[in-house]
């Protein structure tokens, strides 16, 4: 096998062709926990996270900060970590947000998103005191308004604006249209409405906007042009309304690499480039420079993990394809059901054997649309061998499901050498508690 199939420094071969994840024998790690299991490095997500951290710093206006995009892996293990590392988080739901807050993350780092959070999430999140909601339509303003006042806060909010770019992203995850679910747009005069309506409000006080253009972006210029948009979009709002941002949130989506034909994101490069046009653009409209928000989620913790399966069955159909069935699928991992995502696949306890034997790899659901992938090149797998899945950490666990009552896998996080248990594997019991 080559090395370059690998795709990360963290992931290596033993002297018995077992692949080792931060040194850790893999096969070991699968005999001790089972399968499916989820492996996280910590010491890969801090890496990541020091990285935005310190091109932020060096690149952008003092106070702008990363926050961690939780959807992207929301369980508490997670939050102490990028809360040690300095970033803040950003939440799309109450329950990423309980999340958060049972880890002991700090409210007032904490960023509330969605673009149809309820009463109740209002209330729950004003309550605790979460340090800004991001507001993304006219009626969910005046909700935050109506209930802050019964709380008795003045609430910080961004306004979610629409710039109208088109990052040439699956189409499932691009956000930044005009014709999208999220936010108000600034072409149809949206954005300026709900402006002038939070101006007025008496219990928020809007601090800026935020904007999210897409995900699993490998250039630097759809986030420029978005951030010159939403620089020009500030500068008129000052013209027209007096108000001056002093934030502006240019969202996440930087791209990783999930096979060897994805380039790699430079990230304290892009980070870079979109601070030295952010200072022109600011200086063009002259506008002191707002502080920068930047959420990554999937550039943090996507390639800080892999999801190892056991091999049930191979089935050879002469003049079609190969199947591989495995102990998982998209109850744990449905993003190629979702969005025909590729995959890097190994035998990992043959990481060494070349890939000899192409298949499609099968789940174990009911469900003909089950699959991790197709066209994937891996060693001739037998029944028992070790399938291991790389750049797993984003966007498998969070959008796990229980179809087919098929119990969710645990996550093991490696640091130091050392292996320990961050969320335990779903018990039968556990799919039957809610049921009366």
């Amino acid at each position: 096998m080559a090395t370059s199939a690998l795709l990360y420094p963290n992931l290596t071969l033993g002297e018995d062709g077992h692949l080792l994840f931060d040194g850790l024998d893999t096969v070991a790690l699968a005999e001790k926990y089972g399968t499916p299991l989820i492996l996280l490095s910590e010491d890969r997500v801090r890496a990541h996270c020091r990285t935005y951290r310190e091109a932020i710093e060096a690149a952008l206006p003092r106070g702008s900060r990363a926050l961690y995009a939780s959807k992207a892996l929301s369980f508490r293990q997670i939050y102490p970590i990028v809360e040690s590392e300095g970033l803040g988080a950003d939440v799309v739901s109450p329950g990423e947000l309980a999340t958060a807050l049972s880890a002991g993350f700090p409210a007032e780092r904490i960023f509330f998103h969605g673009n149809n959070k309820t009463d109740a999430d209002l209330r729950f999140a004003l309550e605790r005191h979460v340090g800004t909601i991001v507001v993304d339509n006219q009626e969910e303003l005046a909700r935050v308004d109506e209930l802050a006042g019964e709380v008795g806060l003045c609430q910080d909010i961004l306004l979610r604006i629409t710039p109208g770019i088109d990052p040439h992203t699956h189409a499932k995850i691009n956000t930044g249209r005009i014709d999208s679910k999220f936010g108000s747009a600034i072409e149809t005069g949206a954005a300026e409405a709900i402006t002038a309506a939070a101006l007025a409000a008496p219990h928020v006080d809007l601090r800026g906007f935020h904007c999210h253009i897409g995900s699993q972006i490998f250039d630097a210029t759809p986030f420029l042009d978005a951030a010159e948009i939403m620089i020009s979009f500030i500068a008129r709002v000052r013209s027209e309304h007096g108000f001056t941002a002093d934030t502006l949130n240019l969202g996440g989506g930087f791209g990783v690499r999930y096979v060897a034909e994805d380039p790699e994101v430079d990230i304290a490069a892009h980070v870079r480039v979109l601070g030295e046009g952010i200072a022109r653009a600011c200086e063009a409209a002259r506008l002191e420079c707002p502080r920068i928000l930047l959420e990554p989620g999937r550039s943090l913790v996507a390639d800080a993990a892999i999801t190892l399966y056991t091999v049930g069955s191979v089935k050879e159909i002469p003049g079609f394809r190969n199947y591989v069935s495995i102990d998982g699928g998209m109850t744990d991992n449905p993003r190629y059901t979702l969005y025909q995502s590729k995959y890097t696949m190994l035998t990992a306890n043959r990481a060494a054997d070349p890939a000899d034997f192409t298949a499609t790899i099968g789940g174990r659901c009911c469900e003909s649309g089950d699959l991790l992938g197709e066209g994937v090149a891996i060693a001739r797998p037998a029944r028992g061998d070790l399938l291991a899945v790389l750049t797993t950490g984003a966007y498998t666990y969070s959008m796990a499901s229980n179809y087919n009552r098929v119990c969710r896998p645990p996550i093991v996080i490696v640091h130091d050498g050392e292996d320990r248990l961050a969320v335990r594997r779903e018990t039968f019991d556990d799919l039957m508690a809610c049921d009366l």
